[in-house]
């Protein structure tokens, strides 16, 4: 399970981020590429927008709910 306590600094502010459990497998940025991208230098994701619609919304959760290792969370905080 993701900790919010160790998430990654490129983040974005909102409910979704990434910590540092990911092993850098492209699941998310396959899933949701207009919320996720790679770190290319630290070799992991990462969330640079927070999901918009209701669609992304429903990407990004499928992506945070297919994450092998459970690095994706969702602190359900809006800001």
């Amino acid at each position: 399970m993701a900790d919010a306590a160790n998430k990654y600094p490129e983040n974005v502010g909102g409910k979704f981020y990434v910590d540092d459990q990911c092993i850098d497998c492209d699941l998310c940025r396959e899933t949701a590429p207009a919320n996720f991208k790679r770190n290319d230098d630290g070799g992991h994701s990462y969330v640079y927008k927070q999901p918009e619609t209701p669609e992304e919304e429903g990407l990004c959760k499928e992506a945070m709910e297919g994450c092998p290792v459970e690095a994706i969370g969702n602190d359900g905080n809006g800001a």
